[in-house]
């Protein structure tokens, strides 16, 4: 018998008659809302610096990501002039980046040939996803600037994110909780795997 969320068709914590029966009776002071709470304290580093921590290549993670092992760095393909890593805070599993090596914020920046690997890594990207996990749908994207929503505006990065149907929302912070169900080194056994075996 599905759950009574299930049942409704609703989040938990969304209807508190729902909610009620999915969840024991402990409660803290203050209104109830629809949110759920995954507490990650590990990010609050890169929150406190913030978009400052970046000033140039020596303090750059990307710039220094091919520096180090591919386990180390979550690196599934270094190509000649753009490598593919995974995300270190997925949206959803096999949340991949496509990044030029070289220090550069803008698409406007990058030269011919870093435009092309960057959309053929993208492409090769969207394969192996299909291969490994089968997702429905991807998003595709590069937030440009701190305006624009990239986490580190300083180095061009591109997202490669598989969706499946039913998964959440694309905005987790917005939306509800958003839990991964497998851990990063596995993904990038599975990634790396499938960028070997996908033309």
């Amino acid at each position: 018998m599905p759950e009574p969320q299930q049942a409704a068709g609703r989040v938990p914590g969304a209807d508190p008659e729902t909610d009620a029966a999915a969840t024991d009776g402990f409660e803290l002071p203050a209104d109830p809302d629809a949110l759920g709470r995954l507490w990650t304290p590990y990010r609050m580093a890169y929150i406190n610096a913030g978009q400052d921590q970046v000033k140039d290549e020596a303090s750059c993670p990307f710039c220094s990501a091919p520096t180090r092992s591919d386990a180390d760095a979550l690196i599934v393909f270094r190509g000649e002039t753009c490598f593919v890593n995974l995300n270190l805070y997925p949206y959803n599993p096999g949340h991949m980046m496509v990044l030029p090596y070289r220090h550069v914020p803008d698409y406007t920046d990058i030269t011919v040939q870093e435009t092309a690997e960057m959309g053929a890594l993208a492409q090769k990207a969207m394969r192996v996803l299909r291969h490994v996990s089968k997702p429905a749908g991807f998003n595709l994207g590069m937030n440009q600037g701190q305006a624009g929503g990239a986490g580190i505006a300083a180095h061009l990065h591109q997202h490669v994110i598989p969706r499946w149907n039913g998964d959440a929302n694309f905005f987790p912070i917005i939306a509800k909780t958003k839990a991964i169900p497998v851990v990063l080194g596995e993904t990038l056994e599975l990634m790396q795997r499938g960028w070997a075996e996908v033309e």
